[in-house]
């Protein structure tokens, strides 16, 4: 496959996006590839550990290939989108219960998608290039992939505020939020890659890294403030606030998916405490599974990818408890994530 390499390298399993010039978007095909390569590796002494890298400078991954799921849509065809998220999401829950270790080295965008492959794995590499975030409200989804469980994990309100915004994270913000685990200059990735590859020893990586500049937590306490409670709140308490700050996220606010909001923010109430990534997959593949039909993402991926008018016709202004509970409610037993 061309937007793809899995080989084995040495000791290790290796993994590699191929596909820069699309910045890495994974589609279907490459998530199967990947889940096939590791039920594979799991039983195979020759691999001692997994690396996922990808090529280019601009992206490791900047998420999900979405023209697809647009264009099965679009034309009513549901089942193409609930097909391509549950397998996706039993490709996060595999990388993150791998009993081998797996490690990922991200430079540039790392978004959505991306976070599902690189996000959950047991060592986490980023560069001074990083850029993460989880943008899926401002197409009508929820931060998915099982990044709900990482945004209910990050200090304070800082999950909410990165899930409503879709504000980027560089290195040392994505260490402090929890999706990521040390910083390692570019230029001595391949170095360390080929170190992991001949001796499938996990203690070639560096320690854990600090000292990285957190841009993030200078507005912890601003964040902690205003992203309390339900979204009209939220809104409210960023009107009455002065500085950039407020002004920066009320903006993000208001031109992102209402419904979206505020399923995100129920979502991550309820995986407060949670660690299990398979709770934050469940809830996830709730409201992903309905997004074409009752939800924004049609409209959503029109306004962004499509026509690119940046004005989303939102089908809500004001979204009230029960149109969340519902869109959040389980599905028919027929409808799941997990395997059979």
């Amino acid at each position: 496959m061309s937007d793809i390499d899995i080989r084995i390298t040495g000791r290790a399993g290796r993994i590699t996006l191929t596909r820069p010039k699309a910045l890495n978007s994974l589609t279907y095909d490459m998530a199967m590839a990947i889940d096939a390569a590791l039920k594979d590796w799991a039983g195979d002494d020759r691999v001692a550990l997994v690396v996922i890298d990808a090529e280019g400078d601009k992206a490791f991954c900047a998420g999900g290939d979405i023209q697809q799921l647009y264009d099965h849509g679009l034309q009513g065809d549901y089942a193409f989108g609930q097909t391509f998220w549950r397998d996706e999401y039993r490709l996060n829950a595999r990388l993150a219960e791998y009993a081998k270790p797996v490690v990922s080295f991200m430079q540039g965008f790392v978004m959505g998608g991306g976070v599902g492959v690189g996000c959950h794995v047991a060592h986490r590499v980023v560069d001074d290039s990083t850029q993460i975030a989880m943008p899926e409200c401002g197409i009508g989804l929820v931060p998915d992939v099982g990044g709900s469980l990482l945004l209910a994990r990050a200090p304070g309100r800082l999950g909410a505020y990165l899930g409503l915004t879709a504000a980027r994270m560089g290195p040392g913000d994505a260490i402090r939020a929890g999706f990521a685990d040390r910083h390692v200059p570019r230029a001595d990735w391949p170095a360390l890659i080929a170190r992991l590859e001949e001796t499938g020893d996990i203690s070639a990586l560096p320690p854990s890294t600090d000292g990285l500049e957190t841009p993030l937590a200078d507005v912890q306490a601003q964040i902690d403030t205003a992203f309390v409670g339900p979204l009209d709140q939220i809104l409210t308490r960023l009107e009455g606030m002065e500085g950039d700050f407020a002004a920066s996220a009320l903006k993000a606010l208001r031109r992102n998916s209402p419904l979206a909001m505020a399923a995100t923010l129920e979502m991550l109430d309820r995986l407060d405490g949670v660690q299990d990534i398979r709770t934050a997959l469940t809830l996830e593949y709730r409201f992903t599974a309905r997004a074409m039909e009752h939800g924004d993402f049609l409209e959503g991926i029109r306004a962004q990818i499509i026509d690119r008018d940046r004005n989303p016709q939102w089908k809500h202004t004001h979204v009230t408890r029960d149109e969340v509970q519902a869109i959040l409610a389980p599905l028919p037993r027929d409808l799941t994530f997990e395997e059979d």
